[in-house]
């Protein structure tokens, strides 16, 4: 059984500036302090966290919207979830980035949920300064 995971996290940035942290290798490396290799493809492979996460990139809308088509190492051999980052500009200037994140093995959702936070919401905030 899957289910999804939905956060909403808003950022003191532009969307762009979202985007490029997300959807950039060098960007997303500075940002995680992990190693990501993402090509700037529709239907490009991606790697994020040092190799931990692997995928291919299903829709790019720069500023606006990434889907991917995700995995971790962990998860049951086969088995893809698909994560969508839709990205909205607020009043401010910031931007309020939505995650849905369908198809987490469950027995994995509370471990990807705690990742999403530590590994991207907080570094992602920290890195925006």
């Amino acid at each position: 059984m899957c289910k999804t995971i939905k956060h909403k996290v808003k950022f003191k940035a532009a969307p762009d500036a979202i985007y490029r942290i997300l959807a950039d290798s060098k960007n997303h490396s500075d940002c995680t302090g992990a190693k990501a290799t993402i090509s700037k493809e529709v239907g490009g492979a991606f790697t994020a966290l040092s190799g931990d996460v692997a995928g291919i990139n299903v829709d790019l809308a720069p500023g606006k919207r990434i889907v991917q088509a995700w995995r971790r190492k962990d998860f049951p051999v086969g088995i893809f979830s698909m994560a969508t980052f839709n990205l909205n500009a607020t009043r401010d200037g910031g931007t309020e980035l939505v995650l849905t994140h369908r198809g987490v093995p469950k027995a994995l959702i509370p471990d990807v949920e705690a990742n999403w936070r530590k590994n991207y919401w907080s570094k992602m905030k920290e890195y925006l300064g």
